[in-house]
């Protein structure tokens, strides 16, 4: 039985064969682990998680998926494409990249329909997420009109609705308010209770001690530097800073000038 949902060795990629992303990658992923990957912006934390879902293949190195190495030919045989998508699900960091139908309903179970689920278990399916994201009142709504919190869960929703064994989310809290926020570290905890893989992207080192029981960190150099237990990484603040993981706010206070570091990066976009 596989030990690890992905295995990345010694991994390269460079988009167009000359913007280097991802330089000399080694990852594992423990299967029902929850995995967060960090760093500034253009690290290469959503080119991994690019990589993982099968968008894109590395020029260089290994990528193995349930102990098994997989290229972009693997994906030419229906049987592992369709196995594949059934397994992994990608929330990708801007909504509108995943929300294209006429209705919230519509969008939410695409993914169902085109990977053959029984269409009486793709309504069971549509019950539960609709209850448990609160869409109810969203479902006849067109996704663009929504705000970025409901895309966002409306997003979620239809990769969940897939009931996939490995969930992949690239900034999940991004833009949002702290009680939109608050519900997708929920969702994430409960989907990782019930026993799924999951491994997000995040600015935001105020929620990776609840949502990771691991942490990479990514370098400017696009490559891992660093990995370890979220409250480890956070006790190391020199760390932070020369990583640029946390801001340096100035501000005056009785004619003295202070200087502090804050955690939350808010909302940024990566490559």
């Amino acid at each position: 039985m596989a030990k690890f949902a992905f295995e990345l060795e010694d991994v390269h990629f460079s988009y167009l064969k000359k913007f280097p992303a991802l330089c000399g990658v080694n990852f594992g992923v423990p299967l029902n682990q929850k995995i967060a990957v960090i760093g500034a912006n253009g690290s290469g934390k959503s080119t991994l998680l690019h990589l993982l879902d099968g968008l894109l293949f590395p020029d260089k190195g290994k990528v193995k998926f349930l102990d098994n190495e997989f290229s972009e030919k693997s994906f030419e045989t229906e049987k592992f494409s369709r196995d594949f998508r059934c397994k992994v699900g990608l929330v990708f960091q801007n909504p509108d990249v995943q929300l294209f139908c006429p209705t919230v309903e519509e969008d939410i179970v695409f993914g169902p329909l085109q990977l053959g689920i029984d269409k009486k278990e793709i309504r069971r399916r549509l019950e539960r997420v609709v209850v448990d994201f609160g869409l109810t009142q969203l479902l006849t709504r067109p996704p663009h009109q929504l705000s970025v919190g409901e895309k966002r869960k409306v997003a979620i929703a239809s990769v969940l609705v897939i009931d996939p064994e490995i969930l992949l989310l690239d900034e999940p809290t991004a833009g949002l308010d702290p009680s939109t926020t608050r519900q997708i570290i929920d969702i994430i905890i409960e989907a990782n209770a019930a026993g799924k893989t999951i491994i997000t992207s995040t600015h935001d080192l105020h929620i990776i001690e609840e949502i990771a029981d691991n942490v990479y960190v990514f370098s400017h150099e696009k490559k891992i530097i660093r990995s370890g237990p979220p409250e480890e990484l956070l006790r190391d603040q020199e760390f932070l800073e020369r990583n640029n993981l946390v801001h340096i706010h100035r501000h005056k206070h009785k004619d003295k000038v202070h200087v502090h570091p804050h955690y939350h990066l808010g909302d940024h976009h990566e490559e």
